[in-house]
């Protein structure tokens, strides 16, 4: 079944099989488990983050307009809360019905059920890593500082775990609390709960997705890589899945341990127990969130434009303690209790023991020993925010024949290097033009920035892109305005290679120096920043 809905943020599903998301409308939006519309409620913009449901049936929902808000069970506002900064990251629900909430302003705010400020901890980097919390109430996040940080329930820093590059994934939490993250330094990353390294595994490229840990304790993420790996609890990896296209979104386990992930150029793979081919389906739209499923069986996830699909008659999710993105179909991000994993149990049975026709499985060629896979031919997706009229998505089809990578999707018309359409000077000139400042950072339009250094713009999400530099594939920060891509003019600076410096003369700007080439953005940064953060630019050779 599919629905044209604009969703943009992940699905949420309550116990009632009803769905909560935020639309490119810049509306939250509640529908019953078919998508017939429920009520909706305006924000001040659109948000990605997957909204919550509290057990008294509030709705706690963030957008870019830096706010929280909440709202009762009919869709009314109880409470809002504005915050630092942008809120990419889906919140987490406490116990005591308090939420973690973490900000693209370097800050996690711990709210009460009435939306008061109970604390505040400066990170000092932007945060995009959903927060979660352990069984003894630790709260765990990673952020644009390269760590994973751990703090008390109270909002003190316990420990920080240092991975070798920018952390974008979200945590999963085991029930003995160990910690399990991907990073941009390309390794799926596991730490005790006392914030000692356990485990790495090396990917072939970065690994932005957040892991689940199956029923039978497999840690599960996909990389960009295109494969899929699954590391048991010593670090070893017990398979590798080669989808053939990057991997942004979560897996999700069912109940007779199948696992779905769905991949960049818009396919969604169902893996078998021991890592085999079991069915595809292809939508040729991108997929850059974990699918959902409900209690009842249906699965949901979300393509490129905003279209909602949805498989009926399938299984429910595996019980376990993060068997899907923030660890439930309603994501609220934390370890559930005994008597939560209970209730999950009888909730799923009635759908874990009907009848439903069988797939035959394809053989299990696609399985590969534990290697970091060749990095595939990436695709360039469309804006990520920008709406497209999606198609009607294919049905499940059997292969015949062992799995292969798929084929990526023809790229989209892009800004090229070779040949422009403009000259260096004048994309940077036109980047320039239209430069915003926001949580004190001096942002570029990602297309004429990419353009004016000559690098090819590939894998846009909401908050990443990748940028081809010298042979590799490098992943930086972006950020939405007027729901297009903007980078950080630092994250530039910072590419492998680059080298920047202040220019007073002839010409006011930040000269870059990328493969032996200068190219001068003609902004004020002394106008656009204050002088404080302006000396972040004056130092040369960066």
């Amino acid at each position: 079944m599919f629905k044209e809905l604009r969703v943009i943020s992940g699905v949420t599903i309550s116990p009632n099989g009803d769905l909560t998301f935020v639309g490119s409308d810049a509306k939250i939006h509640r529908t019953d488990a078919s998508g017939s519309e429920k009520w909706n409620y305006t924000v001040g913009d659109i948000g990605r983050a997957y909204p919550i449901i509290t057990p008294q049936g509030v709705t706690i929902a963030a957008s870019y307009d830096d706010t929280v808000y909440a709202l009762d069970p009919a869709g009314k506002l109880l409470w809002k809360q504005k915050l630092d900064g942008d809120i990419y990251a889906t919140p987490a629900l406490r116990v005591d019905g308090s939420v973690i909430v973490a900000t693209a302003g370097g800050s996690v705010h711990a709210l009460s059920s009435a939306g008061k400020t109970l604390w505040t901890f400066k990170v000092g980097s932007p945060v995009f890593s959903s927060p979660a919390i352990g069984p003894d109430g630790t709260i765990y996040f990673g952020a644009q500082n390269n760590l994973m940080h751990a703090l008390t329930p109270d909002g003190k820093l316990k420990w920080t775990y240092a991975a070798g590059s920018l952390v974008f994934s979200s945590p999963a939490v085991g029930p003995d609390g160990s910690v399990y993250f991907g990073s941009s330094d390309r390794r799926i990353h596991a730490v005790t709960p006392d914030g000692k390294p356990k485990w790495t595994l090396l990917t072939g490229l970065f690994v932005n997705a957040s892991p689940i840990i199956t029923s039978g304790g497999l840690v599960v993420v996909g990389s960009y890589d295109g494969s899929v790996y699954a590391v048991n609890t010593t670090g070893e990896a017990e398979w590798t899945y080669r989808a053939g296209a990057g991997i942004a979104g979560s897996a999700a386990e069912l109940s007779d341990g199948t696992v779905l992930v769905p991949d960049l150029s818009g396919t969604v793979h169902a893996i078998g127990k021991a890592g085999q081919s079991l069915w595809q389906l292809k939508t040729g739209k991108k997929i850059d969130t974990g699918l959902s499923v409900s209690d009842q069986g249906s699965a949901y996830f979300v393509t490129d434009g905003g279209g909602l699909n949805i498989l009926l008659k399938g299984r429910p999710l595996a019980v376990g303690p993060w068997t899907s993105f923030h660890g439930a179909p309603n994501p609220v991000g934390r370890v559930p209790t005994p008597v939560e994993l209970q209730a999950q149990t009888q909730a799923r049975r009635a759908a874990a023991s009907a009848v439903i026709a069988a797939l035959k499985p394809s053989t299990p060629a696609s399985t590969a020993p534990a290697q970091p896979a060749r990095p595939p031919v990436t695709t360039q997706p469309a804006q990520p925010t920008r709406p497209a009229q999606p198609s009607q998505p294919a049905q499940p089809t059997q292969p015949t024949q062992p799995a292969q990578p798929s084929q990526p999707a023809q790229p989209s018309q892009a800004a090229q290097p070779v040949t422009p359409a403009l000259t260096p000077a004048q994309y940077a000139a036109a980047a320039a033009q239209k430069a915003r400042v926001a949580d004190g950072q001096l942002y570029l339009p990602l297309t004429e920035a990419a353009a004016a250094l000559g690098l090819n713009v590939q894998n846009v999400t909401v908050r990443t892109a990748t940028l081809r530099v010298q042979g590799q594939l490098v992943p930086v920060t972006v950020r939405a305005f007027d729901r297009a891509a903007f980078v950080p003019l630092a994250a530039l600076t910072d590419l492998p290679g680059a080298q920047a410096s202040l220019t007073r003369t002839p010409s006011r700007g930040v000269t870059v120096t990328l493969n032996g080439r200068s190219t001068l953005f003609p902004v004020n940064v002394a106008r656009l920043l204050s002088l404080e953060s302006a000396l972040e630019f004056a130092r040369s050779d960066r």
